[in-house]
């Protein structure tokens, strides 16, 4: 079975772009989550390697959803890029748990050049 990279973001633009971006290149079994429920639940069943995590979405944001993915040991070497606009969530986002950010808007090379780095 390939290692999983979960994308967690409600906006579905954004999932499909870093899903395209990955689908041929990136020998990861790419899973999707639109918010941070989902994420947990697909977290749990797949542990993903790397998991793409926006900070802004409804129901449960991306500091309070990298806070649980923390918290659960089997991913505890699960790499979490957190997806943002701006630096202001860095703060909390670190102290969550993030490894990483990707500032959107952000180029398929770079993601590229992201997951090649975290492989």
């Amino acid at each position: 079975m390939s290692p999983a990279v979960l994308i967690v973001d409600d906006d579905t633009f954004i999932r499909k772009l870093i899903t395209t971006t990955l689908e041929d290149v990136s020998g990861f079994a790419l899973i999707e989550a639109a918010d941070g429920h989902e994420a947990i639940d697909a977290a749990a069943l797949h542990r993903p390697r790397i998991v793409f995590l926006d900070v802004d979405m409804p129901r449960m944001d991306g500091i309070e959803t990298c806070r649980a993915l923390r918290a659960m040991d089997e991913l505890r070497d699960t790499r979490i890029v957190m997806l943002t606009a701006g630096s202001e969530h860095e703060p909390d986002a670190r102290a969550a748990g993030a490894d990483l950010f990707l500032t959107k808007p952000f180029s398929p090379l770079d993601l590229l050049r992201l997951v090649d780095e975290l492989a």
